[in-house]
């Protein structure tokens, strides 16, 4: 065989095995985006199971008995910025307050399931605004937007709060992706109506928390698995998984912010709460509660949880 036609089989495989990465890489990229990002498939592999003990499953039914029932909520409409239709319930306080909560729910969770922390702070003399992020519940979406995208939908939730009531003073309350969703809008201008934020257990950033369930779930590491997600997510969602980082956006905050974090978290890991602590300019404290698990902090130590937070938002909201 010739010099000539030697080289050209060598470019030939080389051409073969690039397409083959490319179609490998992409088909692993497409899969890891369906598995974390597509509200249509499957997060069964996602989630442990885990037994919801009674004392906490009846307080959970009787809250959303209190929602459905007894609250007279409103259903609330609102057109983001990519022209989804999103869903909220609303709740308007019987005291007559300007005090309002946007309560904000996790990962593959919807509005309803923040019902009990409606009603506590409805018991503290809230109005109550419970939005189904993109693609939850009532809301349109074909993407999970895990707080970055979703940041700017809870800017159109406090609009549309400030234009019922201009004196409005509000508290954002999110849990897991919800507390990633207002750390996340932390970092953008907000208007002086948003005193304060809690967030109960949420990550560092996409990045970080797809890379942790990575390992945990398959024991890889982030490269290159994590990379060519990031192209896929860019591609089919708009965003960049690096670029979704809370911790970027409470190192730009100057809206005081609660951390709350159970210590015995191994879905979203408790030493992302210090992270976010520390790399937080504005007013801030923090909450670890004993023996609590991924979002549980508020029924491990009911009592040690609403206090804490009553404390700390009483400084700010009138």
């Amino acid at each position: 065989m010739t010099k000539k036609k030697i080289k050209k089989m060598l470019k030939y495989i080389v051409a073969v095995i690039i397409i083959l990465g490319i179609g490998i890489f992409g088909y692993i990229g497409n899969y890891l985006y369906n598995l974390a990002l597509d509200p249509n498939t499957s997060k069964s592999m996602i989630f442990k199971e885990e037994d919801e003990d009674e004392t906490s499953e009846e307080i959970n039914k009787a809250a959303e008995k209190w929602l459905l029932e007894e609250s007279n909520y409103k259903d609330e409409y609102i057109t983001s910025f990519d022209k989804l239709k999103l869903h909220a319930y609303k709740v308007n306080n019987k005291a007559n307050s300007n005090k309002w909560v946007i309560a904000v729910h996790g990962y593959t969770s919807e509005g309803i399931n923040m019902s009990n922390v409606a009603k506590e702070y409805y018991n503290m003399g809230y109005n109550v605004l419970i939005p189904d992020l993109r693609a939850h519940g009532k809301s349109e979406g074909d993407y999970i937007g895990m707080g970055w995208d979703d940041r700017k939908d809870i800017i159109s939730w406090i609009d549309f709060i400030k234009n019922e009531d201009p004196d409005a003073e509000i508290v954002l309350h999110g849990v897991s992706m919800g507390a990633a969703t207002v750390m996340m809008t932390s970092g953008e201008e907000l208007p002086y109506n948003v005193k304060s934020i809690v967030a109960d257990c949420g990550y560092t950033s996409v990045w970080d928390e797809f890379s942790y369930q990575l390992k945990e779930l398959f024991n890889l590491d982030a490269f290159p698995f994590m990379n060519v997600s990031s192209i896929v997510t860019k591609i089919r969602a708009g965003y960049w998984l690096g670029e979704a980082s809370a911790i970027e956006q409470v190192s730009k905050s100057k809206t005081p912010i609660l951390f709350i974090h159970g210590d015995e978290d191994d879905f979203v890991p408790y030493y992302m709460m210090d992270e976010l602590y520390d790399s937080t300019k504005s007013e801030k404290e923090k909450l670890v509660v004993k023996g609590a698990g991924h979002a549980k902090s508020s029924t491990v130590n009911p009592e040690l949880y609403w206090s804490t937070i009553e404390t700390f938002i009483n400084k700010y909201v009138d």
